[in-house]
């Protein structure tokens, strides 16, 4: 695993350990669980846009394809 340092500020910095310290985990382990649902949600976003706009424009894509 490859590891990333993300600024916080200091209120932020402290919510993150507040809330770790009330689950029991760490503040690493909280902060990753929030990145991957923020990544799940946001890939899912963009999956039901880029649906939406392939279903809008299907044709000119079916053409574009022959």
């Amino acid at each position: 695993m490859t590891g990333l340092s993300v600024p916080l500020d200091p209120a932020l910095h402290e919510a993150l350990d507040d809330l770790a310290d009330a689950q029991g985990r760490t503040p690493q382990e909280v902060a990753l669980d929030a990145v991957r649902a923020h990544l799940r949600a946001e890939g899912a976003r963009v999956r039901t846009v880029a649906e939406g706009l392939a279903r809008a424009h299907a044709e000119l894509l079916r053409r574009l394809g022959e």
